[in-house]
């Protein structure tokens, strides 16, 4: 798992979450695949439609994110916050729990 360094995710990496969001705003598409977000905090991202699969959330707080349109295949959530997370609806709640207990990739 890398830690990227381009614009966008050296902006989420300083908590800039706000323009991030306005670069999304715009009909950005920033890719987050294959991402190290480990112990970030991501609370008030734009993560609409965006790509987070293969994408390492360990003890991320994901608090009120709405993913319903992300794609997680792959995406490890050991550890991470998601009190009012929501989810893909083809994602089972059981793999989700699978993920955040014992870090195993989501699969679906």
């Amino acid at each position: 798992m890398e830690i990227k360094h381009d614009p966008v995710n050296d902006l989420l990496r300083e908590g800039k979450i706000d323009e991030v969001n306005n670069i999304i705003a715009a009909g950005g598409k920033p890719s987050f695949s294959n991402t190290d977000f480990r112990s970030m905090s991501l609370i008030g991202l734009n993560a609409t439609g965006l790509d987070f699969s293969n994408t390492h959330f360990l003890l991320s707080d994901l608090t009120d994110l709405d993913l319903s349109t992300c794609e997680l295949k792959g995406a490890n959530l050991k550890g991470a916050k998601v009190c009012g997370t929501l989810f893909p609806p083809e994602i089972p709640a059981m793999e989700i729990i699978m993920s955040i207990e014992h870090g195993t990739r989501l699969r679906y």
